[in-house]
């Protein structure tokens, strides 16, 4: 069965199965090349006729992922320029008030795209929700400081969509009173940087291991864009940059992004740059980004946008198990890492006063996991319920078989979209629980439709967190409490 929409830029046909209909490639902004390279963006053009949406459109230049993360994290690449584009599961095409949800991928703002597997919105829309994912501009063309060019182009390719959203959900049968952006990683930093605006795009968010507390100083940006316009002999200026093609500055974007990750030296690379390990993220331009968003956030930005985030338990394993890298390490270079990424002094002492048996790699997954995730999601939910926000908090502690991952990054995405086929075993192993995935994306649908998760709201006081750890799930005051208290 086929189903027709009317958009503000034309007419849509999409395709219906099993009492879903999905819309995909769909443009919300035109193609940001030629013309409109490194520009804010632009409405696409409009069309005559009906455009067929029944495939997934062209993805944002990227870098393929390394081994072995290209089969942890598959995904694919679409050719073409009209990469701003975003996709639609709908129960109901012709019908009206169903809660929207918009999911923001992640990929440390360079890798990703609505398209992967694993984001697929079908069974969001079975369960009476409107499935959004989007595409957004990512590495150099999204997110690098350049003379000449508006920083976070790929944060304003996010507006954009959120929008476009807003202008024409109703016809896939959405509510736009009623939408929830959700992220995970530099998708759930999106999320906290996009609350922090105070846009009115969206009534809730949800952000996935990305708390909001990395935000570029623009002195640090332009380290790296210098840095990446002297490996390709050119000028560090937006109009250097968009006399290549985007294939051509990959290479440089990569070997930089590898340096700032493993070796973070703020010396070389900036503060904010190095304690991230990322080395294009949003900047702080002092125009759509004036403070960083957990300071803003503290501050009572966001507070009328209900919040729920968290994290995995054991984040970091992702980076350091699969590759053999945490055999590896010794605690002096554990120490000098951490010192880099802008772990206080005395923390690792601590540490591993408190885990004197654990193996460096370990104490590195597990310090880094605190630094990069856990305490900046407890610090943002912290603030926006101080603020007068209404706030949950999760953890999701699962853990994988798999090259011992442990209950790493990104391992709850498969549970979130009820999508567990998709994840071909990569991250969660042969048979990951099904029930846990029912109870976790059974949370996500209520959030979206009544503002309510199901368990109780966090406040500063009782710091309630909700464990989903499998055989069942309970909500929990201060995990890991002893800990927490030693950051603050």
């Amino acid at each position: 069965m086929e189903a027709v929409v009317q958009t503000s830029h034309g007419k849509v046909r999409g395709r219906t199965r099993d009492g879903v209909t999905a819309f995909l490639g769909v443009p919300y902004a035109a193609p940001p090349f030629g013309p409109n390279r490194f520009t804010a963006p632009r409405p696409p053009e409009p069309w005559d006729g009906v455009r067929d949406a029944v495939e997934f459109g062209p993805t944002a230049p990227m870098p393929g992922y390394p081994r072995p993360f290209d089969t942890l994290l598959p995904e694919p690449a679409i050719p073409g320029d009209d990469c701003l584009n975003l996709n639609i599961w709908t129960p109901e095409p012709g019908g009206s008030g169903l809660p929207v949800m918009v999911w923001i991928h992640g990929g440390a703002f360079r890798n990703g795209s609505g398209a992967v597997s694993v984001y697929n919105g079908h069974n969001f829309a079975r369960d009476g929700v409107v499935c959004v994912t989007i595409n957004y501009r990512l590495g150099v063309e999204g997110f690098a400081n350049l003379p000449g060019a508006p920083c976070n182009r790929g944060l304003l390719d996010q507006i954009a969509a959120l929008e476009w959203v807003r202008d024409n959900i109703a016809g896939f049968g959405g509510d736009p009173g009623n939408v929830t952006v959700f992220g995970e990683s530099a998708g759930g930093m999106s999320v906290t940087t996009l609350v922090s605006l105070d846009l009115g795009l969206f009534r809730r968010a949800i952000a996935q291991s990305g708390a909001g507390h990395i935000a570029q100083d623009p002195d640090d940006a332009m380290l790296v864009t210098r840095e990446m316009a002297a490996r390709l002999g050119i000028e560090p200026t937006a109009a250097a940059f968009a006399a290549l093609d985007p294939a051509a500055i990959l290479p440089a974007q990569a070997s930089v992004a590898a340096e700032v990750t493993m070796v973070p030296d703020p010396g070389r690379w900036g503060a904010t740059t190095a304690a991230g390990g990322m080395s294009l993220t949003p900047v702080l331009d002092g125009e759509l980004i004036t403070r960083r968003p957990q300071d803003a956030i503290a501050a009572g930005a966001g507070r009328d946008v209900d919040l729920l985030l968290g994290y995995t338990s054991e984040e970091f394993r992702f980076f350091l198990m699969p590759t053999g890298l945490a055999a590896e390490l010794t605690h002096e270079i554990v120490g000098l890492v951490t010192a880099g990424m802008g772990v206080p002094a005395g923390l690792p002492a601590a540490y591993r006063d408190r885990h004197p048996d654990m193996a460096a790699g370990e104490l590195m997954a597990t310090i880094i996991t605190d630094h990069l995730f856990r305490i900046p999601a407890n610090r943002a939910a912290a603030g926006h319920a101080a603020s007068g926000g209404r706030t949950w908090m999760y953890e999701f502690a699962w853990r994988s078989p798999n090259h011992d991952l442990g209950a790493c990054h990104a391992l709850e995405l498969g549970f979130v979209f009820d999508n567990l086929t998709a994840e071909a075993e990569g991250l969660t192993g042969p048979n990951p629980p099904q029930a846990l995935a029912d109870r976790m994306h059974r949370h996500w649908v209520a959030f979206a439709a009544t503002g309510d998760p199901g368990w109780e709201r966090f406040d500063p006081s009782t710091r309630l967190v909700r464990m989903f750890d499998g055989p069942g799930d309970e909500t929990v005051a201060d995990p890991r409490g002893d800990v927490r208290k030693l950051w603050d």
